[in-house]
């Protein structure tokens, strides 16, 4: 059979010896591949059996729940970048700042829950029904009655401090030939408005402590708070050695033409603490006037303590003793009492009155007064005290006066929140009177 093949050509037969050696080339190299294989999967199970058994003669630890969810939740941020087309960054930026805006509206929430109670709690505290069937509400109503006086006493008080009266320009000039000292007011700037403009209406007073004999006083100059006066006053007949004990005064004052003038402040020189030997001019800052206005002395001190009740609503009033009155009599002395009036509206509602004390500026009483003040009406009155000297033949004369309530200020509102503060307990407390024009002009009175 193979013979014909052969005889047919020589070329066939070269061709066809020729690629027996290429297949028989590539059957070695399958056969070669196949046992490669067959050794690498052969070796793979043993591999990985290896690194288990490897992985476990080392005691790695596995891996936590905080991990496990530590991985969850970066898998699901990985995850929503790619579906957002932004960095992780951004994604856990943003869902941090919803997580911020949820916390914040829930205790802005909270917060006007709370703030809805507290107003119904206060709307409540008005109603004396309420009031007076339960200690408990009472006591509540009390506490914030007491707050609102001591807020309004610390305001008064703080913009009192910080307040300013402005300043004074003034010369000053010795003649030691004829024992004469001329004051010449020359101005004033920055003084505080007065009138309901928006301005005053200023002039000033000029006198010496302590005898205030003769007092000089500048024109009035209209809706002003700069006036420039540059009028000359002269004080007669002083000689040196006696000038050195006085205190040179300067008043200043907010003309009024329908009540009383208002005193915007003042400023003191004592002569003794300066060279009158050469002319001085210079600028002084005005001084606030204490007590009384600072120019008629002392009317004296009064000691009273004040006790209320609120569910049986009464207030106590001990007049307990004063001291250092001004003297009303020809022989020096005086014959005080004590009136108490309960005003409302500007009404004198209740008045009661001490006995009489004769022949003393420091009276001791220690009397005892009531007075029924319903609660919803506590807001609404106010408590005047003035000690008057007894005058057998004419008119008495009231010496001065305390007006206490929460339309008051200074140490009277004081010892009237003191008082709301401490129900059923007596607040004793020292007030300085007062003229008692200035006291109602407080309270509005007339």
């Amino acid at each position: 059979m193979r013979a014909p093949r052969a005889a047919a050509g020589d070329e066939g037969d070269a061709d066809t010896f020729s690629e027996e050696p290429e297949i028989t080339t590539a059957a070695a190299d399958v056969a070669t591949h196949g046992s490669e294989v067959k050794e690498v999967e052969a070796s793979e199970p043993t591999t990985m059996t290896d690194e288990v058994t490897s992985m476990e003669d080392e005691g790695e630890p596995t891996k936590s729940t905080g991990e496990m969810i530590k991985e969850e939740m970066d898998h699901l941020a990985e995850s929503a970048a790619e579906k957002l087309g932004m960095p992780v960054e951004g994604v856990i930026a943003i869902l941090i700042g919803i997580a911020l805006l949820i916390l914040i509206i829930c205790l802005c929430c909270i917060r006007r829950f709370f703030k809805k109670r507290r107003t119904k709690k206060a709307k409540g505290g008005t109603d004396m029904k309420s009031v007076l069937g339960s200690a408990y509400k009472d006591k509540a109503d009390m506490e914030e009655l007491t707050e609102n006086a001591e807020d309004i006493a610390e305001e008064g008080e703080s913009k009192k401090s910080d307040e300013k009266l402005g300043r004074i320009q003034y010369k000053l000039e010795y003649d030691f030939n004829s024992n004469s000292l001329s004051v010449t007011v020359i101005q004033c700037e920055d003084l505080p408005a007065l009138d309901m403009g928006g301005t005053s209406d200023p002039y000033v007073k000029v006198y010496l402590l302590p005898d205030k004999k003769k007092k000089h006083e500048t024109k009035v100059h209209r809706k002003t708070l700069n006036p420039v006066f540059n009028e000359i006053f002269t004080f007669k007949q002083v000689p040196y050695a006696d000038i050195m004990a006085k205190t040179l005064v300067f008043g200043i004052y907010d003309f009024d033409r329908f009540s009383k003038h208002d005193q915007i402040g003042e400023v003191k020189i004592p002569l003794c603490q300066i060279d009158l030997a050469q002319t001085i001019e210079e600028w002084r800052e005005l001084q606030s006037v204490e007590g009384d206005g600072g120019q008629d002395g002392k009317l004296g001190d009064i000691c009273f303590s004040l006790r209320y009740v609120p569910t049986a609503g009464k207030l106590t009033v001990v007049i307990l003793e004063a001291k250092n009155l001004k003297k009303m009599d020809v022989g020096g002395l005086s014959d005080p009492y004590v009136k108490i009036c309960l005003i409302q509206n500007g009404k004198r509602l209740k008045k009661k009155k001490t006995s009489i004390k004769k022949c003393t500026l420091n009276p001791y009483y220690n009397e005892s007064f009531s007075f029924e003040i319903p609660f919803e009406q506590v807001p609404k009155v106010n408590l005047q005290v003035t000690v008057v000297d007894y005058d057998r033949i004419g008119t008495s004369e009231p010496i001065g006066r305390v007006c206490l309530g929460m339309n008051a200020s200074g140490t009277e509102l004081r010892h009237w929140s003191d008082m709301l503060a401490s129900p059923r307990r007596p607040i004793a407390q020292w007030h300085t009177l007062k003229d008692p024009e200035e006291a109602d002009a407080i309270l509005n009175l007339k």
